[in-house]
């Protein structure tokens, strides 16, 4: 079996401690101009210091019509270099790998903060609304995907995950209902995933081989990643392989849980044989134990991305290697979260996540 506490590696020769990530997750703590907030990095610094092998940061948005949420981290200038050094620079000095998570919001971008109306594959209705892409804008996404990969490498970061997942941009592409197109992005499979595939080809292109590439991946139709589908996503992750990524990061609502398209197969059991074994499988979703951890190891995974027990338990990977350890369990009091690294307005956020933040 795969031993969790110990090094995993990289087809490049990268190599983490253990096989255990922080996963990407909002928590609006940097600043309004995208650079670094003290927050956000006492909040990764804290992980990093409880023994997580590999700390991704929360969705940075490429650029700025990209932005999601006000307090976003950026890595879209590089006026934003220096931030970017000390967190990987602190990230290090306590023995952890740093990611950066690649991120454009397309018709999920907040006009409010981005300051212009969002794009995506197709128009859509609502306030403000989303206009469709043109071939100029898809040709500047491609492009600032590739710069904000090129600006990950000169601040620091050991690789960059494009979020591919949770209907943001490239989903909305992947999407058979979001993508209603019918020129060269849209209409069939390979139409539909031009747009993450060439962002990827972009990204490889703009880091060197030293520098780990990966994707987020929603496997199948859930929350709001709409129209998916697990076979054809399964294609998408054999071509992304073809496009240089050195792994894929599955995120389920639950990883323990079989596919909702094939019940008697689980996420990893599909995915699995479908890509080269020398690319590791990130899995996360509800991964509270080492016993829930190892079983994922067992059917495929190589690497458990911790989000809803990293808040609680920012030590998990050195706890879980004491005999008969339990993880601590939501909800917490604010002033509970705050003593693990977890500040005022990033609580506020988490009450949105049900049943985590106590009344």
């Amino acid at each position: 079996m795969k031993p969790l506490l110990e090094p995993v590696r990289f087809r490049n020769g990268v190599s983490a401690r253990n096989r255990v990530a922080l996963a990407p997750m909002t928590n609006q703590q940097s600043h309004e101009d995208g650079s670094l907030g003290e927050d956000e990095l006492r909040w990764l610094v804290r992980r990093a210091e409880g023994g997580f092998g590999i700390v991704i940061t929360c969705a940075a948005h490429v650029a700025k019509d990209g932005q999601g949420w006000p307090g976003e981290l950026g890595v879209f200038d590089d006026a934003l270099l220096p931030g970017l050094r000390r967190l990987t620079a602190e990230l290090h000095a306590r023995g952890a790998l740093a990611f950066v998570q690649l991120y454009h919001g397309g018709l999920r971008a907040d006009a409010s903060v981005s300051g212009s109306r969002p794009w995506s594959a197709s128009e859509s209705e609502g306030d403000p609304g989303a206009r469709a892409a043109t071939d100029d804008d898809l040709e500047r996404v491609i492009e600032q995907f590739g710069q904000a990969a090129r600006r990950s490498h000169e601040a620091g970061f050991d690789g960059a995950e494009i979020h591919g997942a949770h209907g943001y941009l490239m989903t909305q592409f992947l999407s058979r209902v979001e993508n209603r197109r019918t020129d060269g992005w849209g209409g069939p499979l390979e139409r539909r995933a031009r747009l993450v595939r060439e962002v990827t080809r972009s990204v490889r292109a703009s880091v060197p081989d030293s520098f780990v590439v990966g994707i987020r991946l929603s496997p199948e139709d859930a929350g709001n990643a709409h129209g998916l589908d697990l076979d054809e996503n399964v294609q998408v992750a054999r071509w992304l392989c073809e496009d240089g990524a050195d792994y894929l990061h599955l995120s389920r609502l639950n990883a323990q849980e079989n596919t909702a398209k094939r019940p008697d197969q689980h996420t990893l059991k599909v995915f699995r044989p479908a890509v080269p074994e020398d690319v590791l499988l990130f899995t996360a979703g509800q991964i509270w134990t080492r016993d829930e951890a190892e079983r994922l190891l067992e059917l495929g995974a190589d690497v458990v991305a911790l989000g809803r027990p990293a808040i609680v338990n920012p030590d998990w990977p050195l706890r879980a290697a004491e005999p008969g350890w339990e993880p601590r369990r939501p909800p917490l009091t604010p002033k509970e979260l705050g003593a693990l690294a977890v500040s005022p307005g990033f609580a506020e956020y988490l009450r949105g996540w049900q049943g985590l933040v106590a009344p």
